[in-house]
């Protein structure tokens, strides 16, 4: 996509990039802002911005037909690249005037062991076939970890693999594998047809970029039981949680069926935080779910409120809790205990852990 930024939208990309930002924001009454270390901060000598200035801002790095959608359907996704940095991008409107959110993703993708992962991340890229779920908070690197896995297959596996992104976010290049990269929007009007489409596509692996609704949870299962490598992200909470999410989406009388398909097919559920280092950035914290018989027993049966206590005494098969692995940094002195109690999921059993 070719574009001509405005100066000031160009110093606010060069600042972000500068500054490690991971994402800027553009609203009417306030001066921009960007995001560091996931804190919001004021860019230094920039008044307020007016409707006028937002709206030139905006449309200089969205194409007319964006701009044309925009007004249909008063918000849009879209990416678009700059230097070696892309920007996912929602533009939308608030209170009557234009607004923009802009998440910086590297050009570059780093590999599991550059971004601090656990190495059982590898281990879920080897099977030909199952499903497999990162979880987390918007803004927690779940898109960097599944890019980093299927970059994994991509230099190591002569495979096709199939992304249905809204919007593409990392692009990457063919290597021993071909990459099909799809755009909800561009290249297909809905995750649910492009994953029904797929099945004619000759793939090995397909990455989902988010489960939104019935239809896609439904056609994502289906593609791992028919010998397909899923991978796929959702907001939850814990590994846990996620279970019953996925099962709770679908009708009372469908929902047995459901835990069937999900206890057939799933390889594990990483649920993933980022918390402020104490030495500056962030650092990446994982609970990790492995599906060995217990948890897919568990699944299986509807007793997911066992799933806390299978994962806490399965160490041996590279299962963590959450709160495990906080404790464990704070030890380390890799992270405040302030920071790591914000996220603890059971701040009363983390602290018998750290005192």
């Amino acid at each position: 996509m070719q574009i001509t930024l405005d100066p000031l939208m160009k110093k606010l990309i060069d600042l972000a990039i500068e500054r490690k930002a991971s994402d800027i924001h553009l609203t009417v009454g306030v001066a921009p802002l960007i995001r560091i270390d996931g804190k919001l901060a004021t860019v230094p000598d920039e008044a307020a911005l007016t409707t006028e200035s937002v709206t030139k801002l905006i449309q200089s790095f969205m194409t007319q037909e964006q701009l044309e959608r925009l007004k249909v359907r008063k918000e849009v996704d879209f990416s678009f690249g700059y230097q070696n940095t892309r920007f996912r991008t929602n533009t939308y409107f608030q209170k009557g005037n234009l607004a923009a959110s802009l998440r910086l993703i590297p050009k570059l993708i780093k590999n599991l062991q550059e971004l601090g992962l656990p190495p059982i991340l590898e281990k879920f890229t080897s099977p030909s076939q199952g499903f497999c779920i990162i979880t987390g908070p918007t803004g927690h690197g779940k898109s960097t970890t599944l890019a980093a896995m299927i970059n994994h297959i991509n230099h190591y596996r002569a495979e096709h693999i199939v992304t249905i992104e809204d919007p593409i976010e990392y692009v990457f290049e063919h290597d021993k594998s071909i990459i099909s990269q799809r755009e909800v929007g561009t290249d297909t009007n809905s995750f649910a047809r492009a994953l029904r489409s797929s099945l004619r596509e000759d793939p090995n692996v397909v990455l989902v970029g988010e489960m939104r609704d019935l239809e896609t949870i439904d056609a994502a299962l289906t593609l791992a039981e028919t010998g397909h490598l899923v991978f796929t992200t959702l907001h939850t909470n814990s590994a846990a949680q996620t279970a019953d999410r996925i099962v709770d989406v679908f009708p009372p009388h469908q929902q047995q069926q459901v835990r069937m398909q999900l206890a057939n097919v799933l390889l594990g559920v990483v649920s993933q935080r980022l918390i402020p280092r104490t030495s500056g950035g962030r650092i990446v914290a994982c609970e990790i779910m492995v599906a060995n018989s217990a948890v897919r027993a568990t699944i299986r049966e509807g007793k997911t409120h066992q799933l806390p206590n299978i994962i806490q005494t399965s160490a041996s098969e590279g299962m963590i809790t959450l709160d495990k692995v906080l404790a464990e940094m704070v030890s380390k002195g890799e992270i405040t205990i302030d920071n790591a109690l914000t996220w603890s999921l059971d701040p009363k059993a983390f602290k018998m852990m750290v005192y």
